[in-house]
């Protein structure tokens, strides 16, 4: 009994330092990065007994890791994110000789030629049937306020895909592909757009043996783009894809061309319905439109997919429309629509979660925005009690997996940690940021947030944040 006595003492005195071997260990690995870098970091078993922590209630950047949050905040109050998405729906109806698209916050529809499901196509081919003849296609967003950006996102972010503007109607992504090719030396470029709703400056330049360095740029609402820089004369094309400032009016223009195409002849303009939010907005008016007459029945409405495909999508991928969407989506259930009542949830839900209120703080639903911050001690509680809830499985399928798929697919690849890590990855300027589940070499699962702010000349952490994982995981 004594040996056993001595042994259980032995045990205690050394777990301390093994503990503060593991830490030193870590921050050897952080060191390597650029100094200046700032780390926060906080890693737990799934009881909550602390593993490693550095600056744990630290305030950082979480970028993507933004997209956590609002996912989860859907599982957490939709109603059934496994059903068809029919409060979803985009829409369709004839008012008077005026044909309105209307927005319900559905982020997946389609008008491309193979559309199968959520289809565009679908509510054209409805209002063909009904008449040939019509005044003007409109684009009726108002079941959402007009927010198309959130605080805090970087005006040059809005010419991108990871700009584009947030509405509930959405076609296409709100994305327009840009391919320059190479064409002769000395002449510009071969500009090709996938919509003729921008038209295009090209000022750019083929050049023999050059580093292709093509840029682009679009002022606000403009709808002229100016292509810039240089491609090789043996380059490959240069892909890339813009954001649109007024989705609703990008809907409705497509929607024409759709309608023309079926033949029916559109007399008049595209325009648009919009609702300005307003202190005190009545959730009551969420139901729209409100610029037009909302006794009209609706002609024909879409069915996308269930929702709980596009949140995986949305964490697998990092798409900041989808998930923009998805919180005012969630928002709509009790307020108007708006970031601040979708936010409302989300605090709610952190508030069941044991989470500090001082532990977070977030101005939009993807992670543009600069204003949002979070804490690695928080964002571990709340994902540990995302594990206990009913839909915390399911959930955890979002995530991307280390050297398998989404955007983890390329790191940890070769390493212990291949197919074991499950989170979510962040990147912004001068930040770098994963949270989410590891499994350590001893089988069992941690629970981890990590954080890496004020980079140096854009550089990335992400390498020594793996190192630093790999290590943990090793050591547990």
């Amino acid at each position: 009994m004594r040996h056993a006595f001595l042994l259980v003492l032995a045990l205690a005195a050394a777990t301390p330092a093994a503990a503060q071997d593991l830490r030193a260990q870590v921050r050897a690995k952080l060191a390597e990065a650029a100094p200046g870098t700032r780390f926060g970091l906080m890693v737990a078993s799934e009881d909550g007994t602390e593993i490693v922590a550095i600056d744990p209630y630290g305030r950082y950047i979480p970028a993507s890791n933004t997209k956590m949050f609002s996912t989860a905040v859907a599982f957490a109050t939709m109603p059934d994110v496994n059903a068809p998405d029919e409060a979803g729906g985009n829409a369709v109806r004839i008012d008077g000789r005026d044909v309105v698209l209307i927005g319900n916050g559905d982020a997946r529809m389609s008008s491309a030629g193979d559309c199968k499901v959520d289809c565009l196509a679908a509510l054209a081919d409805a209002v063909a049937a009904k008449t040939k003849r019509v005044r003007d296609v409109i684009g009726d967003d108002t079941r959402m306020p007009d927010e198309r950006w959130s605080p805090g996102m970087s005006w040059n972010n809005i010419p991108t895909r990871s700009g584009t503007g947030v509405s509930a109607l959405t076609a296409d992504d709100n994305e327009v592909e840009l391919v320059v090719a190479p064409g002769e030396p000395g002449k510009a470029g071969k500009v090709t757009l996938g919509s003729t709703y921008y038209t295009v400056d090209n000022l750019t330049l083929t050049v023999e043996g050059a580093e292709t360095r093509i840029g682009y740029d679009r002022l606000p609402f403009e709808r002229v783009v100016r292509v810039t820089g240089t491609i090789g004369k043996e380059a490959k094309p240069d892909i890339s894809r813009m954001g649109i400032d007024d989705p609703a009016h990008f809907a409705a223009w497509r929607f024409k061309t759709l309608l023309e195409e079926r033949g029916v002849k559109v007399k008049g303009q595209v325009r648009t319905f919009h609702r300005t939010l307003m202190p005190g907005d009545d959730p009551a008016r969420r139901e729209g439109p409100f610029a037009g007459s909302s006794d009209v029945p609706v002609l024909a409405r879409l069915t996308p997919a269930p929702l709980a495909e596009d949140l995986k999508v949305i964490n697998k991928i990092s798409q900041n429309l989808h998930a923009e969407l998805t919180l005012r989506r969630v928002s709509l259930l009790k307020g108007s629509g708006s970031i601040a009542d979708g936010m409302t949830e989300v605090e709610a839900m952190l508030a069941k979660a044991g989470v500090a209120r001082t532990a977070w703080d977030l101005s939009d639903g993807s992670g543009m925005s600069s204003y949002n911050r979070v804490s690695p001690r928080g964002v571990v509680q709340m994902l540990r009690w995302i594990s206990g809830q009913s839909w915390g499985a399911q959930w955890r399928e979002t995530l991307p997996i280390g050297g398998v798929d989404g955007t983890l697919r390329n790191r940890f690849k070769g390493t212990p940690l291949e197919g074991k890590v499950f989170a979510k990855t962040g990147t912004l300027n001068a930040t770098n940021a994963l949270a989410g589940y590891m499994i350590a070499a001893s089988g069992k699962t941690l629970v981890f947030a990590f954080y890496a702010n004020d980079m140096p000349a854009s550089g990335s952490a992400t390498k020594f944040m793996d190192a630093a994982l790999i290590v943990i995981a090793a050591a547990n």
